[in-house]
């Protein structure tokens, strides 16, 4: 059956993406971006760091597996829309338990497929990530741009996604106690700590300094989330203050507010990283990792001179830095995601790093 297009996705240059809608209805200005994953788009969609983006899938059919309720990545989804050139609504997947259309319905995120998605990859490509407007297709053009052009992208995403109070995530004869400073956590980064032997205690991102002193934890964990690190001035001060006092290890977010802390700067890339297919050079090692990513932001490997970080690992196709380390505070950060699911997993080794630093800390305490 022949759909007729009911959407569009209209852009600040006047280009017009016609398509499907499905999710929830409702018109959206988001940030357009794309991701080049071939599977997660469940986990994508629930990830934190997406709040506010309309994300534009490269891989051509969405929806085949369904929803699974195991794997959500936070209880409530703040992705602000989603783009796909073939949505399926029949999924063939033993655990699925809804369509991701029920799912975006149920948190009031609108979507649309049926749109030129190669194109559109290609504009931001170009052009570089930028405003979009995704509403009903007989919404005048000139109303469109209108309403495009006075509209402002919000900065204070992490203060939206962030825990309101703490939380906890115990295990079975746990071995350690990891306090996570909640920027927008992934829940698969609390799994891969629990599976490790570790009790996580998740903070809100404005938790002070002593009140983290105070719970005694064998490590801290600054967390993935969205938006420009700079932003998040309570996290980059808790860096200042708890670096050298407990093992610190920070995933994308909290790898670039480690670098702020210490001194270094971070600056927008034109279109970010975002996909399972990034390859990443241990400088140590040589050794090459394929990736999940999920950035707009990165950083800046010329101002991290005399700040007493050494940058571990790089992007092969840019060169960007995706790892550092200051061996003697006991810190280190990655701007990957080793906790990826469903994939890549490469780079699981991170974690278990985190945990041969703390139990080194306890050996020597």
């Amino acid at each position: 059956m022949i759909r007729q297009f009911d959407g569009k996705i209209v852009l600040a240059d006047g280009s017009e993406y016609p398509g499907c809608r499905f999710g929830a209805r409702g018109d959206r200005v988001c940030e357009l971006v794309f991701n080049t994953s071939m599977v997660g788009y469940q986990e994508i969609v629930s990830d934190p760091s997406y709040t506010g983006q309309l994300v534009v899938m490269t891989y051509p059919i969405i929806g085949n597996y369904g929803v699974t309720d195991e794997d959500y990545e936070t209880k409530i989804p703040t992705i602000g829309g989603l783009v796909v050139r073939e949505y399926n609504d029949i999924p063939s997947n033993f655990r699925y338990t809804k369509t991701l259309s029920e799912i975006l319905e149920d948190y009031d995120i609108p979507a649309i497929e049926g749109v030129d998605t190669r194109k559109l990859t290609r504009a931001i490509r170009d052009e570089g990530s930028q405003k979009a407007l995704l509403t009903d297709a007989d919404t005048p053009l000139e109303e469109a741009l209108e309403r495009l052009n006075a509209a402002e992208l919000r900065y204070d995403q992490v203060s939206q996604v962030s825990c309101r109070k703490r939380w906890y995530a115990r295990t079975s004869n746990h071995r350690f106690t990891v306090v996570a400073v909640d920027c927008g956590i992934k829940l698969n980064i609390v799994r891969s700590l629990n599976a490790r032997g570790c009790n996580v205690t998740v903070v809100p991102y404005d938790t002070p300094y002593q009140t983290i002193l105070d719970m005694e934890p064998d490590g801290v964990f600054l967390s993935n989330g969205p938006g420009d690190p700079e932003d998040v001035k309570p996290v980059i001060e808790l860096v200042r203050q708890l670096r050298g006092k407990f093992p610190i290890f920070g995933i994308c977010l909290g790898h670039q507010m480690i670098a702020l802390a210490y001194g270094g700067k971070t600056y927008k890339l034109k279109f970010g990283h975002r996909g399972g297919n990034h390859p990443v050079k241990d400088l140590a090692t040589g050794k090459l990792e394929i990736t999940s990513q999920n950035h707009s932001y990165a950083v800046d490997a010329e101002s991290l001179t005399s700040t007493g970080l050494e940058v571990t690992h790089i992007n092969v196709l840019d060169n960007t830095v995706e790892g550092l380390a200051c061996p003697a505070d006991r810190v280190f950060s990655v701007q990957y995601h080793p906790e990826s699911a469903p994939g890549p997993q490469d780079s699981g080794y991170l974690f278990d790093r985190f945990i041969q630093m703390m139990e080194e800390e306890k050996r020597h305490a």
